[in-house]
């Protein structure tokens, strides 16, 4: 791995300052006469090459090429809880059996719990090679330290190339543990994936704020590991099962645990956006929390869920399940009218898959009417009535009034 070096001999005073003044990152100390550099660093290699000559160094010690010929097959965690499978795990096996057509492998689900046969019948139905099921009384509610220690198992007798986890409330307390365990990177919230003919994950998320989008590529490292949102790829397509359930001996994997569950609160069960069909969502255009009221007999007519922008979150206005964006959900209805929103990356990757998009918004380069399928430039104020007139004229229509 790369890193700078400093000449701590070469280093004055008057050095120490023009490499503290030269670094964009602030990633130099210099206390007792000892220039250091912190964790902010980035590597830029400025300082390498427009400091001090010779003061700083970039000490390259490439990670060791591994054996890729060893490390097989594509597997998907599947989540579930009480016997019900999570459907961003049928959505993770649809890109997986995608990805292993470029790099010739196959697909495998791990299912984990106690009496799952259904989902291990469902897996079978969406077309993996194989379901390796770790069933056990043990397993029977998840439990992130049992699970890691599953997944260790896993992939110590197995030595997968790749393993993918939804990036769920579940997923993200998961996937991070056995990445340690493995001794392994994970890439978290990906929005896309791709494979190389060597069976390189190539690993696409927004970065920066989401100014950027990282290509991240680990080739020598394994398992290569990412999360996933749901609603972010299409579920597989169920297919005549081909392949094969091979039930696990989970007699010798560790069941000690610090953790215990002393009780089960059920959480009432609320309309997540991500499953709605229809969606109006509103922006920062709306200047009053009041001015929400006109959406309203829109949203009756569409039978809509509402949903929101960041800053709406912000101003208290909605409860952050409404957001849709990278930092709340991604969403994929029938329907989505955007209104007042002004695009910004993180809000158009969390629904750019919608199957129709109208979009609202008095900036006539606004960055989502790139991607909408009807787009009305003006004011909210202005085209709601319209809009609210047009949707009665088309249910009149339809039902022959």
């Amino acid at each position: 791995m790369a890193y700078i070096k400093v000449n701590q001999e070469k280093v004055t005073k008057d050095v120490a300052k023009q490499l503290i003044d030269m670094c964009p990152f602030n990633a130099f100390d210099y206390q007792d006469a000892y220039l250091s550099i912190n964790a902010s660093c980035k590597i830029c290699k400025m300082c390498v090459k427009k400091g001090p000559l010779g003061v700083c160094e970039l000490i390259d010690n490439p990670k060791p090429k591994i054996d890729k010929s060893k490390y097989n097959g594509i597997a998907v965690f599947i989540e579930q809880h009480q016997n019900i499978a999570h459907p961003v795990s049928w959505e993770l096996i649809g890109k997986a059996k995608e990805l292993s057509k470029k790099s010739k492998e196959e697909v495998f689900a791990v299912v984990c719990g106690n009496d799952v046969s259904n989902i291990v019948d469902q897996a079978l139905s969406y077309g993996v090679d194989k379901v390796y099921v770790y069933q056990d009384e043990a397993f029977k509610d998840f439990n992130v330290e049992l699970y890691t220690n599953v997944a260790e198992a896993f992939f110590n007798k197995y030595q997968n190339n790749v393993i993918l986890f939804g990036g769920t409330p579940l997923g993200r307390s998961f996937a991070p543990k056995v990445a340690a365990r493995l001794k392994t990177g994970l890439t978290a919230d990906c929005t896309m994936l791709d494979m190389t003919e060597t069976k390189d994950l190539l690993q696409i998320r927004p970065a920066f704020g989401g100014n950027i989008m990282a290509k991240i590529h680990t080739p020598n490292d394994r398992p290569q590991m990412a999360t996933i949102r749901y609603k972010m790829f299409d579920q597989a397509d169920v297919v005549k099962p081909h392949g094969k359930a091979i039930y696990e001996d989970t007699i010798s994997i560790l069941k000690d645990t610090s953790i215990s569950i002393l009780d089960h609160y059920a959480k009432p069960r609320v309309n997540d956006i991500s499953d709605a069909e229809v969606i109006i969502a509103v922006g920062r255009a709306f200047k009053k929390q009041k001015d929400l009221e006109l959406i309203e007999p829109l949203r009756k007519k569409l039978n809509a869920e509402i949903a929101c922008t960041r800053p709406m979150i912000e101003n208290g206005w909605f409860d952050a399940k409404k957001q849709i964006g990278l930092s709340g959900r991604t969403v994929k209805p029938k329907l989505i009218i955007n209104l007042g929103i002004s695009g910004a990356v993180q809000y158009i990757e969390g629904m750019k898959d919608s199957e129709l998009i109208i979009t609202v918004n008095k900036d006539k380069h606004n960055k989502l009417f790139n991607i909408s399928h009807y787009a009305i430039v003006g004011d909210i104020y202005e085209v709601l009535p319209e809009l609210n007139k047009l949707v009665d004229e088309i249910l009149e229509a339809k039902n022959g009034i």
